[in-house]
């Protein structure tokens, strides 16, 4: 029987021989591949500058510490998000507060972010969930408004458009953050990327990625001679090596192949199951073209026999290892200790109780498309 997951890395002979040149190399790590890569993402979303780190969690605490909110600063954000997204702001000393999402796209509704802020309020994680980008131009408004930073958890949706631009482009945003985990649209094994037009913020980065340390010249309170460097901030080891980022320069230049077939494989599983009462999809809005890194599928159970966790089971018994994306982040206990509670966000509440994640990958062919449908149709009775 052949198993189908809900998300896999794609390598080429190309991959893996970028990968065996750098172990060849004088740089296993901190060389010239790391700002070649930053250089090409940079050059594919059009913003001025990337800062590549260890995990797209690591990206997001950065991010966030490179605003130097106050102590106690509120940031809201999804609770259809991983855990990370609301981590960072508790990382950077500040308290969560969540706006629920939209039905249609599970995204992060504006007017639900209007309702949650406060004279605390300094920041805005909007979360391009599964893809699809949010209303950046309303959530941007809203914004400027409230003398509020935007930071982009573009995690899912490298290689997505927002209306005129790439995603990452932070033409909408003070900051956006990528994942190349490997079940990502791209992977570099694990490793993130900050991306931003505002250079004092790409400098706090750059030094926040290595321990608070600077080798600047031009930077220094003093100079003791060329071996010297200085700390001037709090900083961490979220460096990525010059081995992953060989793999994410090599993965980089497929993306909009990978992105085209993404879609395919998005677009024959809603022509196929869109009509059956027992389906249904997330809306693409006009304004979004996804570089689809999940394809949820909603489950109608007032129409089918069975529930949520029998039928996850059932399918993984037939070699459909779904995923169920996302567990609400409030509804976990460390952020129920935090006074949050099932029915805070009857929306994302909903949306998690019904929804799975499709297989979705490049190197699905037509025919196991196919299959996987008939397996699920199947089963889902």
């Amino acid at each position: 029987m052949k198993h189908y997951y809900y998300g896999k890395q794609s390598l080429s002979l190309a991959d893996i021989w970028a990968v065996i040149k750098v172990l060849r190399s004088p740089w296993l790590t901190q060389g010239p591949k790391v700002r070649e890569f930053e250089q090409a993402l940079c050059d594919y979303t059009g913003a001025k500058y990337c800062v590549v780190v260890a995990n797209g969690a690591a990206a997001l605490h950065l991010a966030l510490l490179s605003l130097e909110l106050p102590q106690g600063a509120e940031g809201i954000t999804s609770p259809n998000t991983f855990v990370a997204s609301a981590n960072a702001i508790l990382y950077a000393g500040g308290s969560v507060r969540f706006a629920d999402i939209e039905e249609s796209t599970a995204n992060i509704d504006p007017e639900e972010i209007k309702k949650q802020i406060t004279s605390k309020t300094k920041v805005l994680i909007p979360v391009h969930f599964a893809g699809q980008s949010c209303d950046m131009e309303k959530i941007q408004r809203i914004a400027k408004e409230h003398n509020l930073f935007i930071v982009e958890d573009a995690a899912h949706a490298i290689g997505s458009e927002y209306k005129d631009s790439k995603v990452g482009s932070c033409k909408y945003s003070d900051i956006a953050i990528f994942s190349f985990h490997p079940v990502k649209t791209i992977t570099s094994g694990e490793g993130g990327a900050i991306m931003t037009n505002n250079k004092a913020l790409y400098e706090k980065l750059l030094m926040l990625r290595t321990h608070g340390i600077t080798k600047d010249p031009n930077k220094f309170t003093k100079n003791d001679g060329p071996w010297y460097y200085e700390q001037q901030l709090l900083g961490f080891n979220y460096r990525l090596t010059d081995i992953q980022c060989a793999l994410g320069i090599s993965q980089l230049k497929r993306l909009d192949s990978f992105v085209k077939r993404r879609r395919e494989i998005v677009d024959f599983y809603k022509k196929t199951l869109e009509q059956d009462e027992r389906f249904s999809f997330l809306e693409e809005k006009n304004y979004s073209k996804a570089a689809f890194h999940l394809c949820p599928i909603l489950i109608n159970f007032e129409c089918v026999k069975t529930n949520k966790k029998d039928l996850f089971e059932k399918l993984q018994k037939n070699g459909l290892h779904l995923q169920v994306l996302y567990i609400p982040v409030h509804t976990q206990p460390y952020y129920q200790k935090l006074g949050f509670a099932w029915g805070d966000y009857p929306r994302a509440e909903r949306y998690y109780q019904k929804t799975m994640a499709l297989p979705l990958y490049p190197s699905l062919r037509d025919r196991d498309l196919k299959k996987i449908v008939t397996i699920l149709k199947r089963i889902v009775t």
